[in-house]
């Protein structure tokens, strides 16, 4: 017997299952961290009634199938059936809406992050609160509805997030990790838990337009390493409906994909961050001390042992390169020309090392939705070019992965030059970086900072959350998290680093001047279109 199938079979395992926009993906990490099997299923959103949700079905249908390519995963690689873990974790995007009636009755279709029509509800609660308050947070969405007056409100009675929302689901137990929380409202990090004054303010704001006090509604809030309850028979039956896997296991309290990313990346220690890309991209910092003042290119939230953290986070990420590669990918079946996704996206990336450095004039907008950074509500994807320039394969495609990075560049400009944060160290996870030294390099030119890649994160925050879920079965007296990644998960991983090339700095330096200059067409369109 192998020493993975007897970890197995003695249920020495952990299990992160997250929700991400495009696919929910589960992995399975032994007692050395390592992943030992994985699943996967593909899900997209719907634009329904102008809003962007996925139904609860989906959620189940969505994992119970993933849960079964990983039971089969596990099979075929080391016969065994799965029919415990010893720990387990889940984590999905952050934010949105997802409210609840005392029955635990869904009043109102989930509304993700991805919606940007809490405008004027973002706009008085950050006044309110001098605090960045964006337009996917969850306290945001809560307060639009308040202003719409929407019907459901009087029979409000739980507020959660989809991570929240699973947990809850398999364990019984209405909690949040500090870092999934801080995406719903402010979190004190003195205290660990919602901001005291800023919910006082809430309260005195809607004065008894909800039915009960905000923190009534909100789930508990927990730290990385505490139990967040138990897998119950119900649970268990609702991931496995064969009825294999068995409840109990230890399940730590569920995160958001930022704080997943983190931990996957070993960035949870003040000075390191990470960038994660995918269907949006966003920035984590954690920061020495508070910021001097309010920005609303800057969220504010945690770790996931709840320290400070800066977030730049941009709507738009790599779904407008997507939509090239699938055009790319026509043209050569019409050609007659057969090759899987992975070559033609490293094809088409590794041209862009040979573009121009600034773009040679061409110019794109990946905006696919709204994008509050740059205060566009709706977005409308857009490539253009100047007369007389060069239209070439190596520069279109450098352009188009600049585009996907430049909104990300005008965050952290707040950062770097308003606010001087020093970062000791990047990483960067996620599809954008699968291509060796491509992605990789052009953000290390953006931010003008070496960018690191590790050997461990490549599942991502699904392996982040299963991480998160061995921290509290092995946590030690006196442990942080920092300790457990550094000393254990980390030890001795292997990292590939990118310093920023002088030329790409220069050239992005200048392409991101004409973006910001080109930024009213993208209005036009959207205000025309």
């Amino acid at each position: 017997m192998t020493e993975t199938r007897a970890a197995i079979e003695q249920g020495r395992t952990a299990l992160g299952i997250e929700f991400g926009s495009t696919r929910i993906k589960a992995v399975l990490i032994g007692p050395d961290n390592a992943a030992i099997a994985t699943g996967a299923h593909d899900w997209e959103n719907q634009f329904v009634d102008r809003v962007w949700t996925y139904s609860l079905d989906a959620v189940w249908a969505g994992v119970q199938d993933c849960f079964a390519a990983l039971a089969k995963d596990v099979r075929e690689r080391h016969g065994v059936e799965l029919t415990s873990t010893g720990a387990l974790g889940v984590s999905a995007m952050m934010h949105g809406y997802l409210a609840f009636d005392a029955d635990g009755e869904l009043l109102t279709p989930f509304r993700t992050w991805r919606n940007t029509n809490t405008g004027d509800a973002s706009e008085q609660l950050s006044e309110l609160f001098d605090y960045n308050i964006p337009h996917r947070w969850s306290i945001a969405h809560l307060y639009q509805a308040v202003l719409n007056g929407e019907e459901h409100l009087p029979r409000l009675a739980h507020l959660t997030t989809l991570a929240g929302y699973v947990h809850w689901k398999l364990t019984g137990r209405q909690v949040l990790g500090v870092g999934d929380a801080s995406g719903m409202f402010p979190i004190d990090v003195t205290t660990g838990g919602y901001d005291a004054g800023k919910l006082a303010q809430f309260d005195e704001l809607v004065d008894g337009r909800l039915p009960v006090k905000l923190e009534q509604l909100l789930p508990a809030v927990l730290p990385a390493g505490e139990s967040g309850g138990t897998l119950t028979e119900a649970g268990a039956k609702l991931l496995d409906p064969t009825g294999t896997l068995q409840p109990g296991a230890v399940v730590c309290p569920p995160e958001g994909d930022a704080g997943t990313g983190m931990v996957a990346t070993n960035s949870v220690a003040r000075r390191t961050g990470n960038v994660s890309a995918g269907t949006s991209i966003f920035a984590m910092i954690v920061l020495d001390g508070p910021l001097s003042r309010r920005h609303s290119e800057v969220d504010l939230v945690t770790t996931p042992a709840g320290d400070l953290v800066a977030m730049v986070h941009c709507n738009n990420g790599a779904s407008e390169l997507n939509s090239w590669a699938g055009l790319f990918t026509q043209f050569a079946t019409a050609l007659g020309v057969s090759a899987d996704a992975n070559t033609i996206f490293e094809t088409l990336f590794r041209s862009a090392l040979d573009g121009a450095p600034d773009g040679g004039g061409l110019m794109a907008f990946n905006y696919l939705s709204g994008e509050p950074i740059t205060k566009l509500h709706e977005g409308r994807p857009l490539f253009l070019r100047e007369p007389g320039s060069t239209l070439d394969l190596s520069t279109f495609m450098r352009v188009q992965l600049y585009s996907a990075l430049a909104t990300l560049r005008l965050g952290m400009d707040v950062l770097q030059k308003s606010e001087n944060v020093q970062l000791d160290r990047m990483f960067a996870h996620g599809g954008l970086f699968k291509t060796k030294g491509v992605a990789q390099n052009l953000l290390a030119a953006a931010i003008n900072t070496p960018v690191s890649v590790g050997d461990l994160a490549s599942e991502g925050g699904a392996w982040g959350i299963a991480i998160l879920a061995a921290f509290v079965a092995a946590k030690q007296p006196g442990q942080t998290l920092d300790d457990f990644l550094t000393g254990t998960v980390f030890a001795g991983a292997e990292l590939e680093t990118a310093a920023p090339a002088p030329a790409d700095v220069a050239g992005f330096d200048a392409f991101i001047q004409r973006y910001a200059a080109a930024l009213p067409v993208e209005q036009a369109a959207v205000a025309n279109t």
